[in-house]
Formats: C-alpha cells, structure tokens, sequence
C-alpha cells in the first residue's frame, strides 16, 4: 500500500481570496464608470438647444484684403458670434489661430446681430498661407450653468483662398 506524503504547501486562505478578487471587481468597475464619464461630453445649450445645432443658423459676412490684411466681419444673422478661429493653411500644414489672442480690439462680448468688426493689420499672422478658414465660436451655457464656448464645425466657416 502506497502512502501520501502530506507536502508542505503554502496558499491564500479562502477570506483572503474573497476580499482581493470584490476589491478587484470594484476597482475595475470604478475604471469603466470613469472611463464612460470622459466619453460623454456636458451639453452646451444656446436659445434651449443644444449648441451645435445653433451652429447651422449662425450667418456672418466676412472679406479678407489681402493689401490691407485686414479683415472685416458683419453679424447677418441672429445668433451672436462670440469669437473666430483662424485656420492658415500653408505649405505642409495648418495653424489655427484665435482672433480675440491675435487682436486685442475684437469685442469682449463677440458681435451681436448686426454688429461689424474690422481687425488690425494680420499680413504677419498669414504669410506664407495658401487658405484662411474662418470659424465661429458661439457661447452657451452649461448643464451646470457655467459660460462655455463651442467651436462650431469647419462646414459653417467661410474659406478665403490666396
């Protein structure tokens, strides 16, 4: 008759095992809570409508001396505009550039319905460009009801070609 040694082995007890495999679940669950939290964005709303949507009724007249530099910018429609970005394409690339940081007389509160804005002298902030993109930049309130800007979607923008 064969007999067993009885080895000497080493392992977690069962309460151990218990408690480490629920603080795993939890740890991983509190991974995916946060990681689905990111990927939903705080609705942005202007006039109780989600704020891209406001995008599509924005209307503004723009033109571009290329002499001057300068731009000029009119409100046509009825949602006000609160600020521009500046898409420069060139030669093996774009830069965007924001009109209130590169000039300092654009209006604090952006161009209401019907307001115009002639910008300083830009030549610097475009040489070398092959296309000038203007974007708007509406403001909205948030879910928690903060001031929040969107830029809208380079469709609703009006290309200058040099």
């Amino acid at each position: 008759m064969k007999r067993y040694k009885k080895r000497d082995k080493k392992g977690v007890s069962p309460v151990i095992a218990t408690v480490l495999l629920i603080a795993m679940a939890i740890i991983i669950g509190l991974i995916i809570f946060l990681w689905f939290r990111g990927l939903t964005q705080e609705a942005i709303t202007k006039f109780e409508r989600n704020i891209e949507l406001v995008c599509e009724d924005v209307e503004f007249i723009s033109s571009y001396s290329l002499t001057l530099g300068k731009l000029a910018f009119e409100n046509s429609g009825n949602v006000p505009v609160y600020d521009f970005n500046i898409k420069v394409s060139e030669e093996g690339g774009h830069r965007t550039l924001n009109l209130k940081e590169i000039d300092s007389s654009w209006p604090s509160v952006g161009l209401r319905q019907g307001g115009t804005f002639l910008s300083k002298d830009l030549n610097t902030e475009f040489s070398g460009a092959t296309e000038i993109l203007i974007i708007p930049i509406l403001a909205g309130t948030s879910q928690s009801g903060e001031e929040k800007t969107h830029v809208c979607d380079e469709q609703y923008g009006y290309l200058y070609e040099i």
